[in-house]
């Protein structure tokens, strides 16, 4: 192997950029290659979304607060830096959705909305006669057959109607990506539900197979499927930033744009007037920041027209004697068919009790989606009254909060239309051809929660290594 040195330029420090800098580095050191790496991140910290803050006791997510156990690779990341023994699960509980000033609880055996038990699914008042029996239709109903990208409002209205669609299955999976279903991939967020329908046919069936049967003398676990860390998400930011002795590291620098000096080789120009040389480039910003640093790749237009939508995130702390209406259950999510800002309430003293001084409530809602952004424009004291308003019409809560929080995401969640994945492979094939050497990741490109960013950031490496032995050397 060649053992003159190679260059890397990461830019963007979120997760994705991170985790592509530590497993960069670690590989580097496990197999003795001599790599350069330079991580810039435009603003003062690194993490990105996510962002802990410890007040009173609190500990409070400004961002995600969690992830998926069985998509291993934040876990791992977490046990990779020593945080193992921080990792914790979710209390488990009701989950409501909120329909017309009614809180009803999620219909057992739903999986992501779809029923996979009869009796919970038709004595459930969420859904009129009507509209459980246009719903049972997907029994005898026909796939669709062709397997193309469709929107996930079109792909579920035809399974299970209208009712069932808007009142269950899109405040939850709308709630993932705030985005409006009838304009999000299928095949971009939930491809799983797809393929089920063409193996078995009825989308009801193929989730009754395919969702793993508790044994009848096995109790109900009070572990809950996703997980987080007792100091916050901070803590896993912190602990890889802490690990990165052998990367350079600089903030408050922005990418002004990527060069291609010749077929290998590119210049990284930065907003301080400086210029890096760079073998690899990773791109972990978000869609429109990334499309600005190459502006003589046209085909990376689609980009450029690709929607981000703004949310916020409202916690609130009180006292437990100022609920006096205290519900069994984990929180809620907001149906569109309600009256309501509020897109959705999490529990957090309950779901996460490690978070919440006993004695204490900690409430954590979201504000903001598709076609409801102006509420992120509010001042933090309007945004606050909105919430206060909407929890007491459910919870009647009889005090102000200890205190608030509010953090805004502006254009932070970016929706996958219908054809994202076509359009990222259009994209990335010609930058492969154009500009070897240069890839795409992050949330705006192949999933949004932490552990697919991650995952982003570890392919991205995989890829550096791969080309490591033929690639010409910076000059």
């Amino acid at each position: 192997m060649n053992e003159e040195k190679r260059r890397v330029v990461i830019i963007g420090g979120g997760i994705t950029g991170l985790s592509a800098a530590y497993y960069l580095q670690k590989e580097m050191l496990e197999k003795k290659l001599d790599i350069e790496i330079t991580l810039i991140e435009a603003s003062n910290r690194l993490g990105g979304k996510i962002q802990t803050v410890k007040k009173d006791g609190f500990t409070i997510e400004r961002g995600p607060d969690s992830f998926l156990e069985r998509k291993v690779s934040a876990g791992q990341l977490a046990k990779d830096v020593g945080l193992e023994s921080k990792l914790t699960n979710n209390a488990t509980g009701t989950a409501h959705i909120l329909l017309k000033g009614k809180l009803y609880p999620m219909p057992e055996g739903a999986v992501m909305g779809i029923p996979t038990k009869l009796t919970p699914f038709v004595t459930t008042g969420l859904f009129s006669p009507m509209g459980k029996m246009r719903a049972a239709a997907d029994l005898i109903m026909p796939s669709s057959g062709n397997g193309e990208d469709q929107s996930l409002g079109s792909f579920f209205r035809r399974r299970l109607g209208d009712e069932v669609v808007e009142n269950l299955i899109e405040p939850l999976l709308s709630g993932i990506y705030a985005g409006d279903i009838d304009k999000l991939s299928l095949q971009a967020t939930f491809p799983q539900f797809q393929q089920v329908e063409q193996k078995y046919r009825s989308l009801i069936l193929g989730m009754k197979q395919t969702t793993p049967k508790r044994p009848a003398n096995q109790p109900k676990s009070k572990k809950g499927m996703f997980q987080t860390l007792t100091g916050g998400l901070q803590s896993l930011v912190d602990a890889v930033e802490d690990s990165l002795n052998n990367v350079k590291v600089q903030k408050a620098v922005k990418v002004d744009e990527i060069v291609k000096k010749d077929k290998y080789h590119y210049h990284v120009s930065l907003s301080n007037g400086k210029t890096l040389k760079a073998d690899h480039v990773v791109i972990t910003t978000p869609h429109f920041a990334a499309a600005c640093m190459l502006p003589h790749a046209d085909y990376l237009a689609p980009l450029t027209e690709m929607d981000a939508t703004s949310v916020a995130t409202v916690a609130m702390a009180f006292d437990s004697s100022a609920i006096k209406h205290d519900i069994d259950g984990t929180g809620f999510v907001v149906s569109r068919n309600s009256d309501y800002t509020i897109t959705a309430c999490t529990w957090t003293h309950k779901k996460w009790p490690h978070t919440t001084p006993d004695g204490k409530i900690l409430l954590r809602c979201y504000v903001g989606r598709a076609g409801e952004e102006a509420i992120v424009e509010q001042s933090d004291e309007e945004i606050k009254q909105v919430v206060l308003d909407d929890l007491n019409k459910i919870m009647d809560i009889q005090a102000e909060p200890d205190f608030t929080i509010v953090s805004r995401w502006k254009q932070a969640m970016p929706q996958y239309a219908v054809g994202h994945k076509k359009m990222l492979r259009d994209i990335n094939g010609r930058l492969a051809a154009d500009m070897p050497g240069v890839y795409l990741a992050g949330s705006s490109f192949e999933g949004v929660g932490l552990p697919d960013c991650i995952d982003q950031g570890k392919a991205a490496v995989a890829t550096i290594l791969k080309y490591y032995q033929n690639q010409p050397v910076t000059v």
